[in-house]
Order: structure tokens, then sequence, then C-alpha cells
């Protein structure tokens, strides 16, 4: 079977993940046959999608139609034979119980075409224990969405052990077709990549307050102001659901042994149903307290250390068993865990030597399996790392991408969609290193500046990562600085520069757009500078830059409001040159750039410097300008410009 083969995708659950699964696959253009066991549960399921895109219209990420169209193309069923009897694909999501999945299967298998792939949701159980229940094991796999399936761009795609490679290769290009990032779990083994990163994580935890080595307080100050990580252990333990954290730690205990015993503490609040959010209590209080206040400066470096050693445990355990690549798990952690790095990387930019110290150290005390340190573990310390020196998995650029889409043409884009392109150190580096690349490439004459994904240019600085280095003021200062001189090398770059911006354009994604010569948005953009709502001021350059485009009133207003702004208003305002539909934004830049690109180079660079040169003083603008002028009478552009004129042809500048 081909991509092109699969017109209709069944979906078995209506509940959270399968009516968020049932969306986006019909947002992609398929027919959906959604299912549940009830008329009521498949009905609160199809009002849910309704619900769900009229939010999208809303927020100006779809059309009417589009919504429209998109939900009549799901169509609500309580019958299996119906549901199923032209399927192309079978995605299950039904509850996370063995038993209740292989009794669908059962079911599904007697109703389903012979062609029909079968790929489940679950986020921890065996797919091969699944596939075995049906006649066709060789088109079985998993496809593990994340919750919402609407917004989180991660599926993990599992190989079973009697998966065909060509089944595997159709769910992937399935999953990318329908806007997600598919990563391949070659073994199955429980929890796949990210849960099995995740639950032992939020397990140690557990254990660290259950016996008197930490406070809730301390660890989860640690794991997101000291480690950066999107939320504290018990704070996400609680939004997941205790409970699910508990059954997942009780399929791998019984599966890979003594090492994932749960928590005393986490089996207590399971036990007294303090699940989380979802009850009202859990490791805080959501109905009488405040729910999840972390204090910023209770981490500590043992608690940092023993978290960062689980990790690695748990990492050499999936890359000496072929589960997953070092890249692979720093791909699936980052998408589907929202770290604001891989924990390979982590582990490695830690030590991996001090991470063994701190398992030995602990295995010595406490005696526990789940200290036992992994044997590549070992091996891998004693190199220096997971990451080979110059092996492929480390690319030049993590954080950023640099293509070609055109002749001399390059499209530098933020590459953190799952973070909403906001901007952390190593993007400021990296952003850096690549106008530095491009500068010096004979075969770029204009750069178009973007983000990945169609939610942000960019949402602004990365604040939660940069937190995790604490509130120190020299360190804010030289973070500013880096910003002012990273954003200042663009805007200073002799080759000309469109930002294409497209959902938020905030903060220090703004300041980053106000460096290139030319921006335009879609009408769904939403701009402004936020800063002050946090009690902070724009830092890389936004109470200078701004006032030159708007003028110093409306620059003031844009910051000491603290606004959205949509796009056609910043048109108003003269920040953005060209306001098109959202469909239309990526042609119409690339367009321009390209124009720009078949510019003559040279005169570019002088306007470029004359113009930047006059901006707090006219004299040295106009000294550069006629300087650059008499330089451009004597260069074989301007030759090839007037020669070109005169015989009505379009020129084609060689910047000579």
């Amino acid at each position: 079977m081909e991509l092109e083969d699969i017109n209709t995708v069944a979906v078995l659950g209506a509940g959270n993940m399968g009516h968020g699964i049932a969306e986006v696959v019909a947002l992609a253009g398929y027919d959906v046959s959604m299912r549940d066991i009830t008329e009521e549960f498949v009905q609160d399921g199809y009002e849910s999608i309704e619900w769900s895109l009229g939010k999208l219209v809303e927020n100006d990420r779809l059309s009417e139609a589009e919504a429209d169209a998109a939900l009549e193309r799901v169509t609500p069923l309580v019958d299996v034979e119906e549901t199923v009897a032209n399927a192309d694909v079978v995605i299950e999501a039904v509850p996370e119980r063995m038993d209740v999945k292989k009794e669908v299967y059962e079911e599904v298998e007697s109703h389903a075409p012979d062609h029909t792939i079968f790929a489940t949701n679950t986020s921890s159980l065996s797919v091969t224990e699944l596939s075995e229940v049906t006649d066709r094991p060789e088109r079985f796999c998993g496809m593990h969405f994340f919750n919402p399936p609407i917004r989180m761009p991660l599926v993990e795609v599992i190989s079973g052990e009697h998966t065909t490679e060509e089944t595997l290769e159709v769910i992937e290009a399935l999953a990318e077709d329908i806007g997600k990032t598919p990563v391949r779990v070659h073994r199955d083994e429980p929890g796949f990549i990210v849960n099995r990163i995740l639950v032992p994580l939020m397990n140690e935890a557990a254990w660290l307050v259950h016996e008197g080595e930490a406070t809730v307080a301390e660890v989860d100050s640690t794991t997101k102001f000291d480690m950066g990580l999107p939320m504290g252990a018990f704070e996400l333990g609680d939004q997941v659901g205790n409970d699910v954290s508990y059954h997942v730690l009780e399929y791998m205990h019984e599966v890979l042994g003594e090492a994932y015993e749960p928590s005393p503490l986490l089996v207590e609040k399971v036990e007294n149903e303090e699940l989380g959010k979802k009850t009202g209590r859990g490791f805080y209080d959501y109905e009488d307290g405040p729910g999840a206040e972390i204090p910023s400066d209770q981490g500590s470096e043992e608690i940092q250390a023993r978290l960062l050693a689980t990790m690695a445990n748990e990492i050499a355990k999936l890359i000496d068993g072929d589960v997953a690549s070092p890249a692979a798990i720093d791909e699936a952690v980052t998408l589907g865990g929202g770290f604001p790095d891989g924990p390979v990387k982590m582990a490695d930019a830690y030590g991996l030597g001090d991470l063994l110290e701190t398992l030995e150290r602990a295995y010595d005390d406490h005696g526990h399996e789940r200290y036992a340190p992994a044997a590549y573990l070992e091996t891998r310390a004693g190199e220096g790392g997971f990451y080979e020196v110059g092996e492929d998995e480390t690319v030049a650029f993590e954080t950023i991408t640099v293509e070609y889409p055109a002749e001399y043409v390059a499209r530098l884009a933020i590459d953190r969609p799952h973070r909403m392109n906001t901007i952390s150190t190593e993007v400021l580096e990296e952003l850096s290193a690549a106008i530095d690349d491009l500068e010096t490439d004979d075969d770029v004459r204009a750069i178009l500046l973007t983000g990945e994904g169609d939610r942000a240019f960019s949402a602004g600085a990365d604040v939660q990562s940069m937190a995790a280095g604490g509130g120190d003021a020299i360190e804010g200062i030289e973070l500013s600085r880096t910003g002012q001189r990273v954003f200042g090398k663009l805007e200073s770059c002799d080759l000309p520069v469109v930002a294409a911006i497209d959902g938020y354009c905030l903060g220090g994604g703004m300041e980053l757009a106000t460096c290139a010569d030319i921006r335009i948005a879609s009408e769904r953009a939403q701009l402004g500078q936020p800063e002050l709502n946090l009690g902070l001021i724009p830092g890389w350059g936004g109470t200078q830059r701004l006032a030159h485009l708007v003028g110093e009133s409306r620059a003031k207003e844009i910051i000491l409001t603290a606004e959205r702004y949509d796009a056609e208003t910043m048109a108003d305002y003269g920040f953005l040159s060209e306001v098109v539909p959202a469909e239309d934004l990526d042609a119409r830049a690339l367009e321009l750039t390209a124009q720009l690109a078949g510019g003559p180079p040279i005169a570019q660079r002088f306007v470029k410097r004359a113009m930047l040169a006059g901006r707090d003083d006219t004299d040295a603008g106009l000294e550069l300008e006629a300087t650059a002028f008499g330089h451009l009478m004597a260069t074989e552009d301007l030759m090839t410009g007037i020669t070109a004129f005169m015989s009505d042809d379009d020129p084609e500048f060689s910047g000579r």
C-alpha cells in the first residue's frame, strides 16, 4: 500500500485522543469514520470536534469553509462493521488496557478489508502482543499521538515484532501528510521513547520525596527552573493523571523488572484517588488551593543530578536495545515532552561520568535496582557522551534550519515549533553563525526569515529556559547584549532580508522581525511587545529600532501597553509592508525575496549601509551615499542594468 491508496481512516474511540485524532485526519482531507460504544459517547466526540474547529476559525487558523468541510468528512458511528468496512487504515484509541484493546481487535478483524492497516495509539502497551490477536500482524504497528493531537506535533511510529517496513513507511507518510512529525521506534519496548524517559523521571521524583531526600517544592523547582523543563515533575504528573503514570509503571514493572517499581508515594496518591487536576487534588490542590505554585529558588544540584542520571540510564537502555538512536530520542522528547533541549544532549552536557557516579552512589546508599547503571551508560561515559564526535546525528544547526528554495535565496527559519519558535541562547548562537555563513556565500543574495510551522514566527524569548540560569543581573545584561549583537548583525548584513510572519510574533520575535528590511505577514498574524507584562522591557533592541519604523509615539504605545496587534493595524502603523491571506504567505514571501535576490547586490549593499549610517547622523549617511554612488559608477552591474534597460530586458546582475 502507498499513501495515495489511503482515502478513508477509521478511528476507534471518540474520547479526548480519539476525537482529536479524527479531527487532525479530517483536516488533512481524509474521510473519517469515528466510532465509540454508545451514541452518546460518539456524539460527544463529534461535538468536541465541532467546537475545536470553531476555535480554530475564531483564532484565524482556519476559514469557515475549511472547518465545515473537515466536519463533513467525519462520520460518527456505533456499529463496528459500518465503521471499518471501507477503511484503509484503522487507528485505535480505546482505553489503555490490554484486555479492552484485544477485544476490540478481535471484533474489528472480522469486518476490516484484507488490505487495511491497523495502528494502535497505545502509549506503552506491547504492539507485538496486540498484533498477534489479528490475522495481519505484518500490517499492524503503533501510531502514538500526543495530547492534544490538534496541537502536539509528534507521532511515535512503533514497529512490532512482525511489522513490515512497508507498513511503517506508509504510516510515517500518513503522519507527515496530516502535519505531524513521525519518529521511528525500532523495537517494541514498554513506554517506547517519550514515556520511557518521562515516567521513570516522575517516579524517581516521587521516590526522592518518599525517602525524605527532597520536598515536592524542591523537586519541581529543580525540574522547572534549574533544568528548564516545561513543568515540574509533580506538576506534570498531576497534568497527565497520577493513575496514568502508575499504570504505565505497573506495566514497565511487570515487563522490565524491579527497576520500575512504582514509588509508594505514587501508589498512595492513586489509592486515595488524588489523581491530579481531573480529580481536583493530586500532589497539588486544585480545588481549595492555588494549584501548582512552584518556587523558583528551591532547586538542588543533587536533585538535578539524580533526575538526569535516571534519564541517562533510560537513554542508555534505549540506545543499546536498538529502540531508538540518540537523535530520535532527542527529537521525540523535545516534540512530545516539550523539553527545551533533548535529554541526550542534556545528559552529555552535564557529563556522563558525573551521572554514572551519581547512580553508583545512590545504588550503594539504597541498593535499589533503579540505580543499577546500564552497561552501555558505563561504556559511553568512558567515551565522553552518547553522541559520537562528528557523527551524522549532530548536525551543524539544531534550533534553526537553512534551506535554498530559489536561486540566490536562503530561507533561514527558527526551527522550534514545539516551543512556538521561542528564542533561546542556542538560537542566538546559531543565528549568529548562520548569518556569518550566508553573508560569505556567493550563491546567496537575499534571506527569507521565518519560523517553522504555522503557529508562530517567534513567540519571543524562551523565558523558561533562560530562567533556568537563575535571576542574576550580570547574566541578564550579557543576555541582552548578546541578543542586541546578533540582531544587529542581521540588521546590518549586506544581504536584503525579508521577514515572513505567520501566527505569533511577540517580544523578542518582534524585535527580530524589526531587523529585517521588509516585513510581510499573514492576516492571522498577531504582533506585540508584551515584556512589560512580565516586569521587563524589550532587551534585544526593541526600545531603539521600533521607533525608527513606526515613530516614537507608536513605539511607546506598542511597548507600554504590552498589547497584541493584528496584522492590518501593524501595516497601518508602518511596521508591515504587506498583509496577505495565510495560504498565500509562503509563495508571496519567496516571490519577494527572489525578486530582491535578482537585484544588483553591490547597490543593495550600499543602500543598506547608507540608510543605517544616516539613521542617527544624516551627514554621515549622505557622505556614505555619495561615496557609494561614485563607486557604483565603475561597476559591471551598472553597465548590465543600462544595457538591459535599453533593450527592455531583465538584467542579470553578477555582483561585479
